[in-house]
């Protein structure tokens, strides 16, 4: 049986416990007892994203989790979503540049079912790859490339703005998503090692929180899982630091048919992890985050030169985060009277700093997302895979709420003074082209490295 520790209580944490234990094969196990509603998620971690992928093969990652859902050694084509369904559970799975994660919510007397499963394609998915179940995932991602970034608006600024803020050959470079042609490159072999080099117990982290006995739970994993052998051929990922400040700043024209104009940025912040990270968390907020934000007052509300603008935070923990924003203008209101005020608010606010009244509001938003987070089964057991995935300690989920009202005024005024910088960020400009122009929006783009206004 796997070895574990008893549950505490950590200051901070609202009373919420979890429970860390290891099996032979390095398969890494949270539990966290929750009665209030019988049910259980069950939420697995693999320490595999884009950041490890090659030049060439771009895309893998999220190409795989698509394949893992196209059987396994016991389970035939489509019945793993069956089987959860049937069970009156519900699933998914996502990939992002630092992690490929898989989860569902089960009735609690069906957790014993979602275990079987993800083991089942841990340990044996190799047994039902093949061409066809190949050619049709890449297939299914193609198609998701075409309609969720290249044939909808401002679809491709997310990879863009990426491929700008982090320099060619960087391991953030590119998305999750990849390119055509990677996608169309990758082969049944690409696969088949992809597989037995990432998605191995000793690779990945098991969280299940709910209304589970741990006992019996400890003992199914140990029953499935158990016996699936370790793998010890993975390579660390390249090294993703860069300097705090970009230097300069990066821009980009795009001529697309878009509703409308917009601005877009993506600031170079603190990775993930980090005091400052959370410091940098609350100036986006004050400055972005909702209606009653500094930005959408000036620009929506008293200005009327923006119908939307927004600051959020890209939390990263192997490269520095982004801060990113986006604003949309309204009528014909050009980007450089947009730019003008963006940047008269940040360097107000960088003086400044925000008022207690705006520290308060902000401090009880990322409050309130972060409890909510951990207030349900699903949320609580991706946090607790993620904090032990990328920081080491899946106990430092139930204490982040505390680091964040933790942190004071003056430091959330000396992350914007040092990150929020005309020279620090890529700015991705929309320029609307008429639906008959002829002009490619690939090729109508303008790159101007350093071009300052």
């Amino acid at each position: 049986m796997p070895m574990g520790h008893t549950a505490t209580a950590q200051a901070g944490s609202g009373g919420l416990t979890a429970t860390e234990h290891r099996l032979a094969n390095g398969l890494r196990v949270v539990l966290s007892e929750d009665h209030l509603t019988p049910v259980a998620a069950v939420c697995l971690w693999y320490d595999v994203g884009s950041r490890h992928e090659v030049k060439g093969r771009t895309g893998l990652a999220h190409l795989f989790e698509h394949l893992m859902f196209q059987g396994s050694g016991q389970v035939k084509g489509n019945g793993h979503f069956e089987l959860v369904q049937g069970a009156g559970g519900s699933l998914n799975g996502t990939t992002s540049f630092e992690r490929t994660n898989y989860f569902e919510t089960m009735p609690t007397h069906q957790l014993e079912l979602a275990l079987w499963l993800e083991a089942d394609r841990m340990g044996s998915l190799l047994a039902a790859l093949d061409e066809e179940s190949m050619e049709n995932q890449r297939d299914v991602v193609k198609n998701e490339r075409r309609q969720r970034y290249d044939n909808v608006p401002y679809g491709t600024a997310f990879e863009k703005l990426t491929a700008l803020a982090y320099p060619e050959g960087h391991p953030y470079h590119h998305t999750p998503i990849g390119s055509m042609a990677d996608l169309d490159a990758a082969t049944l072999e690409d696969a088949q090692a992809f597989f037995r080099t990432y998605y191995a117990p000793n690779n990945a982290v098991l969280s299940v929180v709910g209304d589970i006995d741990p006992e019996q739970t400890l003992a199914w994993i140990e029953k499935y899982f158990g016996s699936i052998p370790s793998h010890d051929g993975k390579q660390p990922p390249r090294d993703g630091a860069l300097p705090g400040i970009i230097g300069e700043q990066l821009r980009e024209v795009v001529r697309e048919e878009v509703p409308a104009r917009a601005l877009m940025a993506a600031y170079r912040l603190p990775q993930d992890g980090t005091r400052e990270c959370d410091a940098a968390d609350l100036a986006l907020t004050v400055l972005g985050g909702g209606e009653s934000s500094r930005l959408h007052n000036r620009l929506v509300r008293r200005d009327r030169t923006a119908v939307a603008a927004g600051f959020g935070l890209l939390r990263l923990a192997g490269a520095p985060s982004l801060g990113w924003l986006d604003v949309k203008t309204s009528g014909g209101v050009e980007v450089p009277q947009i730019e003008s005020a963006v940047d008269e608010e940040l360097a107000r606010f960088a003086e400044e700093g925000p008022t207690p009244e705006e520290m308060e509001r902000a401090q009880a938003q990322l409050e309130r997302e972060w409890l909510d987070r951990l207030g349900t089964v699903s949320g609580r057991a991706d946090e607790l895979c993620r904090y032990a995935v990328l920081f080491g300690d899946p106990q430092l989920a139930l204490t982040a709420v505390g680091r964040v009202l933790d942190v004071t005024a003056d430091e959330v005024k000396a992350a914007a003074r040092a990150h929020l910088r005309p020279d620090n960020r890529a700015v991705l400009v929309y320029e609307p082209v008429e639906p008959a122009d002829e002009t490619d929006g690939a090729e109508g783009t303008d790159a101007h490295e350093g071009a300052d206004k």
